[in-house]
């Protein structure tokens, strides 16, 4: 698919603003079991953080829109958290994202659909539920959830007095970057790869170049 990057970012943000409009709705129905806040930051921190190269492309978009103090800021973080990638042996490396500063996402109107969905509870679509890892802070769902991870307790659940159930949501980043997506707004996702992939040296000329 032959698109011209700028017709792509908006067909890309007409699909956002459909995410959104869902996501508002799930995060509603869950106000009592969810615990997130500014400042919070623990979805940031980390994690390997999914990102396809639309993705990167918008985000990109964003951080050219920062003050200089704030890009340069960025780039700091991008060079130590790749300088530390390459001396690390092993398929899961973790990191905090290198935009978050002061534990505030700073092109948060920018982010992944990985960024937006975290937090909520998932559901493949086939019944299989999964906590976010947050619950186990003692954060998202930890008010609901047993000892054992993605185990609703109804002992903790009645006594919360609520008439919202604990829901899990189909917002698995696979399904919501899948073909059926693509198709449906005219996008291309393009490769994924953890985020600070994009930013190593033999990666640069996939952020340099528009999307294929």
């Amino acid at each position: 698919m032959d698109i011209n990057l700028e017709i792509l970012l908006r067909n890309y943000e007409t699909y956002l603003g459909f995410l959104e409009s869902k996501l508002i709705k799930f995060f509603a129905s869950q106000k009592p079991f969810i615990f997130c806040k500014k400042g919070c930051a623990k979805c940031c921190q980390k994690a390997q953080f999914p990102y396809s190269l639309l993705e990167i492309k918008y985000l990109l978009s964003g951080f050219l829109l920062l003050d200089k103090e704030t890009q340069q800021k960025i780039e700091d973080n991008l060079q130590a958290v790749a300088a530390k990638k390459k001396k690390f042996r092993g398929k899961n490396f973790r990191y905090d994202c290198p935009f978050l500063i002061d534990n505030v996402c700073s092109v948060y109107k920018y982010r992944g659909v990985i960024c937006r969905t975290f937090g909520l509870m998932t559901n493949n679509g086939e019944g299989k539920i999964k906590s976010p890892f947050c619950s186990e802070l003692g954060l998202n769902y930890s008010n609901v959830l047993n000892a054992r991870k993605n185990h609703i307790s109804v002992r903790k659940y009645k006594k919360l007095g609520v008439k919202e159930e604990p829901l899990g949501f189909n917002v698995g980043y696979k399904y919501l970057t899948s073909e059926d997506f693509e198709e449906s707004f005219n996008i291309k996702f393009g490769d994924k790869k953890p985020l600070i992939d994009w930013f190593l040296e033999d990666n640069t000329k996939y952020v340099e170049n528009p999307v294929d």
